[in-house]
């Protein structure tokens, strides 16, 4: 499967893992990669050095490509981005702030660069700053969301026609037919989250896994809005935010409730009453934890059975 996604960064498969604070460790990125798609760190929860070293783990566990995620607003984004100028990294995938800020000096250092958007607007706004591709994400995907709550069914058409760079979708997209749905709507690769933080190699907690594999429809909502619109799972954490919400708190105060450290709680340590537990409305279709070589090629084998099934009209 070649174009132009899988030609910018050499990859077999134009599939993407998220940049997942607490899932997306280094044994997660070479998986993917090795799996043929494009794996990613999550940096939003590390130091630089612990970042170093995760980088350097994935480089030992795979020579396929990979890539780190930074989330532009994060308050060590400086060491961290140094660490990745130091050692090499072929790709970033940046988010949460101006890609203008970043992209020229790592392009400059032969790194590929990517950012993800919930909108035509700053789609447009990172083809002017240069990045090499644009992940335009709808609000279906979990963890941090785009203000405007727009479907990836909807922004990905409206983004293919307003760039011409290389895009890629993300949010809801956990099989091939959501692939193939993703590229009949213009996109050229997908990024997915959830299925990969449900899989054998993530980084995620056991009791975190379980919970999502066993979540109905409904059983996730865009909550945090009044700070930074985030997917959760609905529990006790949830509701004491929606409490705060419907009664017109302040986003000083919930930023209060919400204090430091809930992800981690939640989705590394297992708290699942107190911990902030973000995942994709797509868990609810999600019933298993296998490997993420079982996932790629199950994607594959049901994007290529899809297309002979249309083909045969």
């Amino acid at each position: 499967m070649e174009n132009r996604i899988t030609s910018l960064f050499g990859i077999k498969y134009p599939i993407i893992s998220g940049g997942m604070v607490w899932c997306s460790g280094w044994e997660l990125a070479a998986a993917v990669s090795n799996a043929g798609g494009l794996g990613l760190i999550g940096s939003g929860s590390m130091t630089p050095e612990l970042l170093r070293e995760h980088i350097r783990k994935c480089k030992a566990a795979t020579d396929k490509p990979f890539g780190v995620n930074v989330p532009l607003i994060y308050y060590q984004v400086e060491g961290i981005m140094q660490v990745i100028l130091e050692e090499h990294v072929p790709v970033v995938f940046t988010s949460a702030g101006n890609p203008k800020t970043w992209t020229q000096k790592l392009k400059n250092a032969g790194i590929k660069v990517a950012h993800v958007v919930a909108s035509t607007k700053f789609a447009l706004k990172c083809q002017e700053a240069g990045v090499d591709a644009v992940v335009a994400e709808g609000f279906e995907a979990g963890g941090h969301n785009g203000r405007e709550e727009t479907t990836t069914m909807v922004l990905i058409p409206q983004v293919r026609k307003a760039i011409d760079i290389p895009l890629i979708a993300a949010g809801g997209i956990a099989t091939g037919d959501g692939m193939l749905a993703a590229f009949a709507l213009g996109a050229e690769g997908i990024q997915m989250g959830t299925r990969f933080a449900l899989t054998q190699e993530s980084s995620a907690c056991e009791e975190f896994k379980q919970l999502c594999i066993g979540l109905k429809e409904g059983d996730t909502m865009l909550s945090l809005k009044k700070v930074s619109p985030t997917r959760l799972i609905k529990n006790e954490f949830f509701h004491l935010i929606d409490e705060a919400e419907n009664r017109g708190a302040s986003a000083e105060e919930i930023k209060e409730i919400l204090g430091r450290g809930r992800s981690r709680k939640g989705i590394f340590e297992g708290d699942l009453v107190e911990g902030e537990l973000e995942i994709g409305q797509i868990t609810s279709f999600i019933r298993e934890i296998p490997t993420v070589k079982e996932v790629v090629d199950n994607i594959i084998a049901e994007y290529n059975a899809r297309i002979s099934s249309f083909t045969a009209f």
